[in-house]
């Protein structure tokens, strides 16, 4: 009984030292909030202020859950989120008692169905394209929709190697991002395309210019290079890799210093003209025997029109294998908002835009077009090839087949599901060998639906895909067919 008596004091004393602490704590805190400059409402309204920055906070996380509709979230909604869960978990997309897509608002895809829709007997292979045909090394790429790139460093060794198993096992490529190539990206055994950013990570020398040794080292490892001028995310400025996250590993991959921030030049210093760009396309080609081309948002038709002035002066021999159209608003990236919000073409004007160009100067068949910006729906990707592409890559649709729940802190290095961080303990929530076969699994199903929408169109399979198979809704009520919204166009120029 002394024993309880004891026991009961103690645990009362904790209580009491507890309470006086926090009101200690408050205390020091209302002091604190009267004193300080920075904030108003916490200055006027102390202790109890801070509720309003932590609901702010709070909310961003709240929103999509409680009370945003599932078709109204930015930059990708609930329903299209969980239409990419269920895909890569292989659950299929069935939906009962009617869809939610409202077909009245403006912009809206509507596919032109057959009369007589193909039978199953009827259905034919998708056929692969040859990207560089004229290379030592052509590229027979198989599959219509890849992986856009994702450097590893702003993505973890985790999310890479799930990427890279995924995508071997689907039969798809994936870009390695303006990062440079890791072991995690070949230890998949899929197709790489090497992308070589502004600062040129992992191809360079030690005074950050182009090294042609480094390109034939990395050559042996990828099937095509692909020249970052920009990207949807931040037009007009190079990627930003916080110090915390250049480790000796990444900073050994990219040739920099490591702890240091890893900041890319603007745009290539040897690049000032369509010239200038032909040049290093030329270069890199002919250094390596691969194919060869370039990503790029577009403002105008004035750099297309440039561009293909140039190759025909030079000779189409000199032209890109390729050329990938990110939409203004696509990227993974951490991004100045400013840029993201208002710099660069939406895809649905720089692809029609770019593709008509390349048709004017007869290049059309020459380049491939690759498509790029938040096209994570076999519809977008459908609407995608109707207007001209030939593939189709996306890098938050794999993210959100990896897990991603849309927490937007691709910056912080906090990401909860371990994608974009490099804390050993959140990567313990990526087990690699499971998201693996959801990246497979979003891949496949991808280019499923992708040829099940060809097939109610009367098509063979999906590379048949033409612009007047897809109707773009107006105003409420009011459709056009895309060969009507953006005509064919016949080649009207020539050297």
């Amino acid at each position: 009984m002394f024993e309880n008596v004891i026991s009961n004091l103690s645990w009362s004393v904790v209580a009491l030292y507890l309470f006086y602490a926090v009101i200690i704590g408050l205390i020091w805190l209302f002091i604190h909030d009267v004193m300080q400059k920075h904030h108003s409402i916490q200055r006027n309204y102390p202790v109890i202020g801070h509720f309003r920055y932590m609901f702010e906070n709070m909310g961003e996380y709240f929103r999509q859950y409680w009370f945003a509709g599932d078709r109204e979230e930015l930059p990708f909604n609930r329903a299209t989120r969980a239409w990419i869960y269920r895909t890569a978990k292989g659950l299929g997309g069935l939906l009962g008692f009617g869809s939610t897509n409202d077909l009245r608002q403006t912009g809206s895809i509507i596919f032109v169905n057959a009369a007589y829709p193909m039978l199953e007997e009827e259905f034919t292979d998708v056929p692969s394209v040859i990207i560089g045909p004229d290379c030592e090394h052509p590229f027979e790429a198989k599959s219509i929709f890849n992986i856009s790139g994702m450097s590893y460093g702003a993505i973890s060794a985790a999310a890479v190697r799930a990427l890279s198993k995924g995508a071997a096992g689907a039969g798809i490529w994936m870009n390695t991002g303006e990062g440079g190539i890791s072991p995690f990206h070949i230890e998949g055994g899929c197709d790489v395309i090497y992308q070589i950013g502004t600062a040129k990570y992992g191809v360079r020398d030690e005074q950050a210019n182009l090294s042609d040794e480094k390109l034939r080292l990395v050559s042996k490892h990828v099937r095509a290079f692909e020249i970052k001028l920009s990207q949807g995310a931040k037009p007009g400025r190079g990627g930003v890799l916080p110090a915390a996250k250049v480790t000796a590993e990444i900073a050994e991959i990219r040739g920099i210093p490591a702890g240091q921030v890893s900041s890319s030049p603007n745009r290539h210093k040897e690049i000032r003209s369509a010239d200038d760009l032909l040049d290093m396309i030329n270069r890199v080609r002919d250094v390596t025997g691969k194919p060869v081309g370039f990503k790029s948002v577009f403002g105008s038709e004035k750099f297309p029109n440039e561009l293909c002035d140039a190759i025909l002066k030079r000779g189409i021999e000199y032209a890109p294998d390729f050329i990938t159209v990110d939409g203004g608003e696509g990227g993974t990236g951490a991004a100045p908002q400013i840029l993201a919000d208002h710099v660069g073409l939406p895809i649905t004007e720089s692809l029609p835009l770019v593709v008509d160009v390349l048709a004017d100067y007869g290049l059309r068949d020459r380049i491939k077009i690759i498509a790029s910006g938040k096209l994570v729906h076999s519809a977008k990707v459908a609407w995608a090839l109707c207007v001209g592409a030939d593939f189709v890559v996306s890098a938050r649709g794999f993210m959100f087949s990896l897990g991603c729940v849309q927490s937007m802190q691709c910056h912080k290095d906090t990401c909860p599901t371990g994608i974009t961080t490099h804390s050993k303990y959140r990567q313990r929530g990526l087990v690699v060998t499971e998201k693996s076969e959801r990246v497979k699994g979003y891949a496949h199903w991808m280019n499923y639906e992708v040829n099940a929408l060809a097939h109610s169109c009367g098509l063979g399979n999906a590379r048949e895909f033409k612009r007047e198979h897809i109707r773009i809704v107006q105003s409420p009520g009011v459709s056009l067919p895309l060969d009507i919204v953006h005509p064919y166009r016949a080649q009207t120029k020539s050297a």
